[in-house]
């Protein structure tokens, strides 16, 4: 990709879905934290009481999805919180800035939501590069054994309280 390209972010329409299905999964083949079924996850938020439309974001470059992220409804205690999973983007156009792109337009959708924190399993190299920090510095806690440098949240709003509890992310990921 040309270095003067930039990706054009925007909510993810039903058109799109099965494109978005081709590069959640191409995303995810070469991963070594994968289950391979981070395509069929994408599926069954969309379906679940958790989806927020505004927040499942693509990105495109000349008319091309290239990249996808969702962030969906979670809970600490009472408190709604943001689940940022899955974030793909294209094997060929990754280390290219969409990443960073799509999670930078979800926080400022978020925030003008009204949503306080975003919470995130993943790379302790990658995501710390958009804000992140571990989750447990807000009183969140992962509700599976997982590194404290992996498990991460961005605090979408200044103001927003610290947290204190286990984070309970929507049925759809299958954890209790």
């Amino acid at each position: 990709m040309p270095n003067n390209k930039t990706a054009v972010i925007r909510q993810e329409q039903p058109s799109d879905y099965k494109i978005i299905h081709k590069i959640v999964k191409k995303a995810f083949e070469s991963t070594e934290h994968s289950d391979g079924n981070e395509q069929e996850l994408v599926i069954m938020l969309r379906k679940s009481e958790a989806y927020i439309p505004e927040l499942s974001l693509v990105a495109e470059i000349d008319g091309s999805i290239v990249g996808h992220i969702m962030f969906t409804r979670a809970k600490v205690g009472d408190e709604s919180v943001l689940a940022l999973a899955p974030l793909s983007v294209l094997p060929e156009y990754q280390n290219k800035g969409i990443g960073k792109a799509l999670i930078s337009a979800g926080h400022h959708i978020a925030k003008k939501l009204g949503y306080q924190y975003s919470v995130v399993l993943g790379s302790e190299t990658y995501y710390p590069k958009s804000g992140y920090i571990p989750a447990s510095r807000f009183g969140i806690i992962a509700p599976f054994d997982v590194p404290d440098k992996n498990f991460m949240a961005f605090k979408l709003d200044d103001s927003a309280p610290v947290l204190c509890g286990r984070l309970k992310y929507a049925k759809a990921f299958g954890i209790e």
